[in-house]
């Protein structure tokens, strides 16, 4: 059993930042790498190189060779992996319910109460060491081949949902395909919809959220919505009713950002907290009159879902090695269909 080193991710990052250059008018030719190290902090030779072969450099909106001489006036754009504190990680075997795996990514339909990434007080028991072990335990003719780097197996995060969200994930399995999935990620080329059940009517069948998303002043384990762009960063989430009920609505999110609790956030900053948030008072009865059976039948619900109901459906974007577009969709989870079919029980008793 081996034991990985394994990059984790800051709460108060993404997963990938976006550098951009102009060179100098007075710049000598110099090789397009050794620019890059001294323009990034945390840079190093290697992770630049990859980024090359990523095509996650460009020179005036085009890919770019490591043996490219800048010039004067030259605009650089780089996609780069944020530096990670890195912790020993022990593959452990917990079950993954794979939706899709080849030698370059895996999707997986994440359960309510996993933990994507190790952090405080979640050091075991998550989706990065059920990964370890799944990888380590791959038939030896998939093993890593050394000649290729597409072939270089490791999991790789690029982005996240809560622990008590479910739905699809793309991972990584190797060093060129984190990085070209994370440059799509970046440049808002996949395509997530989620699906959620939230508090009250909406007034519109569908609508645009667009705010500045940081950490909530009064509590740092929470995130805020806010109109000030030194607060936060930009945050677009464009939502659709699907379904109404008496006091809740079922609706469908498309992300144009992926920040921390972004949906979360911007359904409690419109007034329609997502059911049973315990974080952002959806936890509580917050529409209809709170006495006798209703009152029961809200909270018989809410034990139907201990969670937010939350639903990363679907996934899309191009496949970092065959360049064709994929697409991975997943049915509702049971609590969510359970608590689903009892609203709408509830709102419609003689149909």
């Amino acid at each position: 059993m081996s034991v990985e080193s394994v990059e984790i991710p800051d709460e108060d990052q993404e997963m990938f930042e976006h550098f951009n250059f102009s060179v100098d008018p007075g710049q000598e030719p110099m090789r397009i790498d050794k620019f890059i190290l001294q323009k990034i902090a945390h840079g190093t030779r290697t992770k630049i190189q990859l980024a090359i072969d990523s095509d996650n450099v460009l020179v005036n909106k085009k890919p770019t060779k490591s043996s490219y001489k800048v010039r004067p006036n030259d605009n650089i754009s780089v996609v780069y992996p944020y530096p990670k504190r890195e912790i020993e990680l022990l593959p452990e075997n917990i079950p993954l319910d794979i939706v899709y795996e080849d030698d370059d990514l895996m999707i997986i339909n994440k359960k309510a109460g996993m933990v994507v990434h190790p952090g405080v007080g979640n050091f075991t028991g998550t989706l990065m060491n059920a990964l370890i072990y799944h990888i380590d335990s791959l038939p030896q003719q998939n093993r890593p081949n050394a000649d290729d780097p597409f072939s270089q197996l490791r999991p790789g995060l690029v982005h996240r949902i809560d622990k008590n969200t479910t739905g699809l994930l793309v991972i990584a399995k190797n060093d060129i395909a984190l990085n070209k999935l994370g440059k799509a990620f970046h440049e808002k080329n996949v395509k997530r919809r989620y699906v959620a059940l939230a508090w009250g009517n909406f007034k519109e069948d569908e609508g645009t959220v667009t705010t500045f998303i940081g950490r909530d002043v009064r509590d740092r384990k929470k995130m805020a919505a806010y109109t000030d762009p030194s607060k936060g960063k930009n945050a677009i989430t464009h939502y659709k009713v699907i379904e109404r009920f008496a006091h809740v609505t079922l609706i469908e999110c498309r992300l144009e950002t992926g920040r921390t609790h972004q949906i979360r956030v911007h359904m409690a900053y419109i007034g329609h907290p997502l059911f049973n948030d315990e974080v952002y008072g959806g936890n509580k009865i917050l529409k209809g009159q709170a006495v006798g059976r209703y009152v029961q039948f809200v909270e018989n619900c809410f034990s139907l879902i201990p969670r937010q109901a939350l639903h990363a459906q679907s996934l899309g974007f191009v496949h970092p090695k065959t360049g064709k577009e994929v697409f991975f969709e997943s049915e509702l989870p049971e609590d969510m269909k359970l608590a689903i079919e009892k609203w709408r029980a509830f709102s419609h008793p003689n149909a």
